[in-house]
């Protein structure tokens, strides 16, 4: 039998594949084409209209960098708001933290939530936990009636174009700011510097955040089977700086189980190449 392969187009130039050995399912929801496959290197993936969104072999990397340089900054969080995130790995990772007391995921596509349970548990474990409760309804309409104010808002989206891209917008940012305590946290993912289209869209990002958040850093990690690995987080508060307020040995002393974050890397993963640091500053 031909080898199979899932491709997924970086830029016209540029192709990635993965072999993979079957398509577990597809459907079209009501949003977007939703795809699992079963590959001998990464496992499970996930993708959404095209576009990979996780798979098993590396999705820690991601999960962990969103969720633990935050709570890193304050570990007191109690409130979370988490938009997107249908796969369930922010939730996992914020329920090993004792002290939240609820973490509200709004997620537009209830498909995407119910595909994860049946295909990938290993992140929709996450929901799981008592403390997290479901609202699939549109992010943006959300965050403009807030239900209470948040310590931290995640937004775990898709790039911005389909669904996702309402929460790359100055009145969504707008909006996070709003719901958010007087210390609160606002980190999303901030897309790749590398690619020029991919570039563009984290600029454009980080120029809106800027726009509407006194503090505002970007920091990165590397994702394997993301656009060329080399991924970006944004990192926006109300007055908390995420290194001059990290909470290292309190961080530490709630030995919090992690693969890839530590608060070494916390303080290292602030510190961009050049021309990241020339491309966020074209808009500073």
């Amino acid at each position: 039998m031909d080898d199979l392969w899932y491709s997924e187009y970086h830029t016209p130039d540029v192709r990635f594949s993965i072999r993979v050995s079957a398509q577990l399912h597809q459907e079209e929801s009501d949003y977007q084409r939703i795809s699992v496959y079963e590959s001998p290197e990464f496992g499970r993936i996930l993708t959404l209209d095209g576009v990979l969104m996780l798979t098993e072999r590396d999705e820690f990397v991601y999960h962990e960098m969103i969720t633990h340089v935050p709570m890193a900054v304050n570990p007191g969080i109690r409130r979370v708001l988490v938009i997107g995130a249908g796969d369930g790995g922010v939730a996992r990772e914020l329920a090993k933290y004792p002290g939240i007391e609820s973490v509200d995921v709004v997620e537009i596509d209830r498909r995407v939530v119910e595909v994860c349970r049946e295909y990938l548990p290993q992140t929709a474990c996450g929901f799981d936990d008592p403390r997290v409760n479901l609202h699939f309804a549109d992010g943006l309409k959300f965050i403009r009636h807030p239900k209470e104010t948040y310590d931290l808002i995640i937004v775990d989206s898709t790039d911005p174009s389909g669904p996702g891209e309402v929460l790359f917008t100055k009145e969504f940012y707008g909006g996070c700011y709003g719901a958010l305590a007087e210390n609160g946290i606002l980190v999303n993912q901030h897309e790749s510097p590398f690619y020029q289209e991919d570039a563009a869209a984290m600029r454009s990002s980080h120029k809106r955040i800027l726009s509407v958040f006194p503090v505002s850093r970007v920091y990165q990690a590397h994702i394997p089977t993301y656009p060329s690995g080399h991924w970006l987080f944004g990192f926006a508060s109300r007055g908390l700086h995420p290194l001059r307020d990290l909470q290292a040995a309190d961080w530490k002393a709630l030995r919090i189980p992690t693969r890839y974050y530590n608060t070494n890397l916390h303080r290292g993963s602030f510190c961009l190449p050049n021309y990241v640091e020339e491309a966020l500053r074209r808009d500073e």
